[in-house]
C-alpha cells in the first residue's frame, strides 16, 4: 500500500487491518464515500431522471465495502484507484440486475429506431436527431435523451461479464483491471468489433465531439469541469455530449443490425 495516507487514515487502516475493527471500517468508508458520491453522479448523467441516485449509492457502497474487505495493502496501488474499480462495477452490477429502463421509454425508443430505418433509407444517410424528432413529433432534447438511455442499456446487455464470480478483477464496463480468467474466442471477437466500430465512430465525430468523449470518458472529467477547459457552457457541453452519443448509438445499431 502507498505511504501517501495521513497518520489518522494509517491509523484506521492498521485497525483495520489488523484486528478488523468495525469502527475503523465505517470510518474508513466514510473517508472515501467521496468515491461513491463521483461514481454516481458520473453514472446516473448516463440515466433517466427515474432512475434513483439512492440506489445507485447503495450498490456503490457495497462496492466500496467490498473493496475494503478485499484490498491487498502489501501490493504497490492505491486504495482509492482499486476502490473506485469496485464502486463502479457494483453500480453497473446492481443496475444489470434491475430492470431500471421504464417500459414507457422502451416503447419509445422502439419507435424511434423504426423511424431512424425508415428515415434512412428514404434519405440513404443516417438521420439526425432533429428529423427523427420532426417525424415523430417530439422535442429534440427528447429523442437525444432516448438515445442516450437505450446505447447505455445496449452497452451493459453487449458488455456482460464472465459467470466466475470468485474473481478478485472482472472484465467489462464496470471494470478497468482485466480478469485473468480467458474468455471465449467469440466473446472476445465480439468485444474486440465492438471497440473498433465505436473507434471508428468517434473518428466520425467532430472536433468538439471527439474533445468531449474523450474528456467524459478517458480523463473522467464532469461536463462542467469539460466545459471550463473548452471555454463553453455546461449546457452547451451537455448538447454537445447528446449528440455524440446519438451519433455513436447509430453506429452500434448498425453493427447489431
Amino acid at each position: 500500500m502507498t505511504s501517501s495516507n495521513s497518520p489518522l487514515e494509517q491509523k484506521l487502516w492498521n485497525k483495520w487491518i489488523d484486528d478488523k475493527d468495525s469502527e475503523a471500517a465505517n470510518a474508513l468508508i466514510q473517508n472515501y464515500m467521496y468515491l461513491v458520491s463521483f461514481q454516481v453522479e458520473r453514472i446516473a448523467s448516463h440515466l433517466p431522471n427515474s432512475v434513483n441516485k439512492d440506489d445507485l449509492k447503495s450498490f456503490g457502497l457495497m462496492g466500496l465495502f467490498d473493496a475494503l474487505k478485499k484490498f491487498d495493502t502489501s501490493r504497490d496501488l492505491k486504495f482509492d484507484t482499486y476502490a473506485s474499480f469496485r464502486v463502479r462495477g457494483a453500480i453497473i452490477d446492481g443496475l444489470r440486475k434491475e430492470d431500471w429502463l421504464p417500459r414507457s421509454i422502451r416503447e419509445k425508443t422502439k419507435k424511434i429506431e423504426q423511424v431512424a430505418q425508415e428515415l434512412e433509407q428514404s434519405y440513404q444517410r443516417a438521420p439526425s436527431a432533429s428529423e427523427i424528432a420532426e417525424k415523430l413529433d417530439l422535442p429534440v432534447n427528447e429523442v437525444e435523451g432516448l438515445i442516450r438511455d437505450t446505447l447505455f442499456a445496449n452497452v451493459l446487455s453487449i458488455e456482460e461479464k464472465p459467470n466466475d464470480s470468485s474473481s478478485d478483477y472482472k472484465e467489462g464496463i464496470g471494470y478497468t483491471i482485466p480478469d485473468e480468467n480467458s474468455t471465449l474466442p467469440e466473446e472476445h471477437m465480439q468485444k474486440m468489433e465492438i471497440q473498433k466500430e465505436l473507434a471508428e465512430g468517434i473518428k466520425q465525430l467532430n472536433s468538439n465531439e471527439q474533445m468531449v468523449i474523450s474528456l467524459f470518458y478517458h480523463k473522467e472529467l464532469t461536463l462542467t469541469e469539460i466545459g471550463q477547459v473548452l471555454g463553453l457552457t455546461t449546457s452547451r457541453i451537455s448538447q454537445i455530449h447528446r449528440k455524440s452519443i446519438f451519433k455513436l448509438r447509430h453506429t452500434l445499431k448498425k453493427m447489431q443490425s
